[in-house]
């Protein structure tokens, strides 16, 4: 294949990545229907995600796997992340949802600055300030009281902390550059359904699991191959193509979230939830130039300019 081909291909990779992501609330919130619980649902999905992902690269693992203490805040992290995301868009306004955790360039300024050691640039110090105008925009009601004031919805503070859990994998990730990516992705499957399985006995629910009716068993399946199928062509894609258009191509997924959203859904957008998310966006292009990286880490050819 050659060069050309692979770079569309990898594109072709990232944008479905996107367009899953942008569909994926529907069938869990369809389970939500049926009476089936999130926490269910997340552990059955991500346990066939895993049973998949450890049979095809059962090789990578025997070889390559080490434990690593950092794969236990790995693991939380990106599993909470994975499992607020489907708890939230499956009782909640699914772009509201979506906005919110996109602000994980946000909390990754903190984190990279305590565990990386990286500083803010001008660049960095502008995502800092779209995003919170952004996220001042979304959330803004003049004279919302109760049930109607700012972050007064569970599914708000689930999807905020669910970007604070992304950017804080994320960093991780960054730092443990030692571990293979099949290891990080089991991080993700493995702690989802973790925390399914922890909420569903302490509410006393895994009798739901035996009791789901076929059609559920059919959607657990779907899901779990096609989640496991685009975190591995997502992968392959950001591997390929250069950050800032890998980013660009994977806020299609706001895209295809709206359209959903408005097929599916009946949910329209408000004009302060377009224009905070549009400076959430222009937030999340910039962010790939957010910081400096520690002095001692560059070469004097590499120092950024001030």
């Amino acid at each position: 294949m050659s060069p050309v081909k692979h770079k569309l291909f990898a594109m072709l990779c990232v944008l479905t990545s996107a367009m899953v992501w942008g569909f994926i609330w529907y069938p869990f919130r369809a389970m939500h229907e049926m009476g089936i619980s999130n926490f269910a649902t997340s552990m059955l999905v991500y346990l066939g995600a895993a049973a998949a992902g450890l049979t095809l690269f059962y090789k990578v693992f025997r070889d390559e796997f080490r434990f690593q203490p950092v794969l236990i805040p790995l693991t939380i992290a990106f599993g909470w992340c994975n499992f607020s995301y489907t708890w939230s868009v499956t009782e909640g306004e699914v772009m509201r949802v979506l906005l919110l955790f996109y602000l994980s360039p946000l909390w990754a300024v903190f984190f990279s600055w305590v565990l990386l050691k990286e500083r803010l640039t001008r660049t960095g110090w502008g995502v800092v300030a779209l995003s919170l105008v952004g996220c001042a925009v979304i959330l803004y009601k003049p004279g919302a009281i109760g049930n109607d004031a700012p972050l007064s919805h569970g599914y708000e503070w689930l999807a905020l902390s669910g970007g604070f859990a992304f950017a804080f994998g994320n960093v991780l990730s960054r730092r443990a550059k030692t571990l293979p990516v099949a290891a990080k992705s089991a991080c993700i499957w493995f702690g989802v359904a973790s925390m399914g399985f922890i909420g569903l006995v302490s509410r006393g629910q895994l009798g739901e699991v035996a009791a789901m009716p076929a059609v559920g068993w059919a959607l657990v399946v779907a899901m779990a191959m096609s989640l496991f199928a685009t975190s591995v062509v997502s992968q392959y894609g950001l591997t390929i193509l250069p950050a800032t258009q890998a980013m660009t191509l994977m806020l299609m997924e706001l895209v295809f979230a709206a359209l959903s959203a408005y097929l599916l859904a009946g949910e329209v957008m408000k004009p302060n939830e377009w224009l905070g998310g549009a400076l959430i966006v222009g937030a999340s292009l910039m962010s790939g130039k957010m910081t400096h990286k520690p002095a001692a880490a560059q070469t004097p050819a590499a120092e950024p300019s001030a």
